[in-house]
């Protein structure tokens, strides 16, 4: 089979699960089942409203927490811990061996090692005169 290589200016779903598929059956053979299980947890309000929260997902035996946000109007009241806390106890009852997460210097490193995460990782100038620093927290 001959291919080239062409860059996709506007990737597309499909574009992305073309990429994901060969992947993903690689991992399975290779990896056996990663288990994958969604976890988002909300900052809802009493109207229902979402004002950020936790997203992440177990894969393997860990819990990958990609993003977690708490609004400028909600910080300092123990929200972003609460976070943690609940997807910490999610993990467990999954039976995951820990956690792991990222951050950017400018972001929250010492909110997650105040947690008891450690990094295990550093990206430096990303950007650039900057780090990203990789943590873990095992169970």
């Amino acid at each position: 089979m001959s291919v080239t290589i062409t860059h996709a200016a506007r990737p597309t779903d499909a574009q992305r699960e073309a990429i994901l598929a060969p992947l993903r059956a690689y991992n399975l053979r290779e990896g056996g089942n990663p288990g994958l299980v969604p976890v988002a947890l909300l900052l809802t309000d009493a109207d229902r409203t979402e004002h950020g929260g936790l997203w992440g997902k177990i894969s393997y035996d860990w819990l990958f927490i990609e993003l977690l946000a708490v609004p400028d109007s909600l910080r300092g009241q123990g929200h972003g811990e609460a976070l943690m806390h609940k997807a910490e106890a999610i993990a467990r009852d999954h039976g995951c061996a820990g956690i792991w997460l990222d951050t950017y210097a400018f972001q929250a490193r010492g909110f997650y090692e105040k947690l008891g995460y450690t990094v295990f990782g550093t990206l430096d100038d990303h950007p650039r005169g900057q780090s990203r620093f990789f943590l873990q927290k095992r169970l």
